[in-house]
């Protein structure tokens, strides 16, 4: 395995561990950390819930708290792994922020950016499927119980 992708799995680790904070208060299991010099710079978790805020996804709370603690809009040299790929307001988002990566785990086949031909910025990086198997049986399994 190269180091690369080493990486990739132990900070989308990371934000896993923050989409279960997410499940454990109701709220969809997504989780996003953002990284610099291999350095999570910011970490967040759905909380569209708690704060009765449709925005609140994960992505968009990551990218306020990385924009503040750099002291920036723009987030070059970072990357963003997010369990779920990012819906069109989120991307939209990280195409303003002109992220260098986003590394995410699962597809998602109805709301993502990538069904919704939502463009991001021309310099950004996506790795897909990154422990993409976690990140869907959290979200399966959260969905299940909901229909039950």
């Amino acid at each position: 395995m190269n180091k690369k992708l080493i990486n990739d799995i132990f900070f989308m680790k990371k934000a896993i561990s923050e989409a279960k904070i997410a499940l454990s208060n109701g709220e969809v299991p997504v989780g996003a950390v953002i990284v610099a010099n291999n350095t999570v710079i910011a970490r967040a978790h759905n909380q569209t819930e708690l704060l009765n805020d449709v925005t609140a996804h994960a992505e968009m709370l990551a990218i306020t708290s990385a924009s503040s603690m750099i002291g920036g809009k723009y987030l070059h040299n970072c990357t963003m792994y997010v369990t779920l790929e990012p819906c069109s307001m989120c991307a939209g988002a990280l195409y303003w922020t002109q992220i260098s990566r986003i590394v995410y785990g699962a597809s998602d086949l109805k709301r993502g950016y990538i069904k919704n031909k939502t463009p991001l910025h021309p310099k950004t990086k996506v790795v897909s499927g990154v422990c993409k198997n976690e990140s869907e049986t959290l979200l399966n399994n959260f969905f299940e119980n909901k229909r039950n």
